[in-house]
């Protein structure tokens, strides 16, 4: 998501040093690490991948870079952050992305290593064989067509079937409802919903090594800052079970999260990490947070 000089105006008036009220009791804060690096490509993270061990990730930014590191870790908590080479995402003809077309926002990497991005300037899902490779754009629906602007496909997972699940931030179906777009490889559907609560906003999703559907949720209280929601879901064939909410922050908690990804430590626990996107901008910052999970 990329804000305007109105919304960076409000952004600057954050009051960073707000106390902090306690999280959803259900999810455990282990630790946060703000990440900077100094080069003008370095910022605006939307979305995250975490190998199986939690000691590399890959992610995306909102101007068509992605980045892969390997992480240092000393029980469990990231010392270090050690980034490769960043690589510009290509069109389907080879050129670097740009302008509306490069505003990468979810990502999900198949068990094979191939790389899906979604996109919310144009909304559509990519495939790259590949960091450096041409895109392979899957089929664009009328239905993606039709989203909003600046609140389309911000959420990418895929599933252990290798089916990619993306979610509009702000697009609504007639009732008001999510839609969950699936590709199984032919086609895209909406074979479920979900559903809607408060003022939170869907930024990013992954499912877990459980097999359970984790979507990253979002809000902005203007002067002071963004919260962050964490919700889960049994999916069945017949749709969405089992709504959990794991995590609920409290605003100014964490920076903006927009990117999540669920894997497990050495202890067997389930993690979450995320990284926050700083829209590029002076007063926000970098960071991953991670939290365990119960089962």
């Amino acid at each position: 998501m990329r804000h305007g000089p109105a919304a960076k105006l409000i952004l600057a008036l954050i009051v960073t040093c707000l106390p902090a009220a306690a999280d959803h009791p259900r999810a455990q804060h282990l630790g946060s690490v703000r990440w900077q690096i100094d080069s003008p490509w370095f910022g605006g993270f939307s979305g995250i991948d975490m190998s199986r061990d939690g000691t590399h990730m890959t992610v995306v930014s909102d101007t068509a870079i992605l980045l892969r590191a390997r992480l240092e870790r000393r029980d469990g908590a990231i010392t270090a952050i050690v980034a490769d080479k960043p690589v510009h995402l290509k069109s389907a003809v080879g050129k670097k992305l740009r302008g509306k077309f490069a505003d990468s926002e979810g990502l999900a990497i198949a068990r094979d290593g191939t790389i899906h991005v979604s996109f919310e300037g144009v909304a559509r899902v990519a495939r790259y064989d590949r960091p450096d490779s041409r895109a392979e754009v899957l089929p664009r629906p009328a239905a993606f067509r039709q989203l909003p602007h600046n609140g389309a496909l911000e959420a990418l997972a895929i599933d252990a079937a290798g089916h990619l699940y993306t979610l509009p931030e702000s697009g609504r179906d007639r009732d008001g409802a999510i839609p969950v777009f699936r590709w199984n490889g032919r086609a895209w559907s909406v074979p479920f919903t979900l559903p809607p609560r408060g003022r939170f906003l869907p930024v990013g999703a992954d499912f877990g090594p459980d097999g359970r559907l984790y979507v990253l949720e979002r809000a902005f209280n203007p002067p002071f800052g963004f919260r962050a929601r964490l919700r889960r879901w049994t999916i069945t064939p017949r749709g969405p079970t089992n709504e959990e909410t794991l995590l609920q922050t409290a605003t100014g908690t964490h920076d903006n999260l927009e990117g999540v990804a669920i894997w497990r430590d050495d202890a067997g626990r389930l993690r979450a990490t995320m990284v926050s996107d700083d829209n590029f901008f002076a007063l926000q910052r970098t960071e991953l947070v991670e939290y365990a999970l119960p089962d």
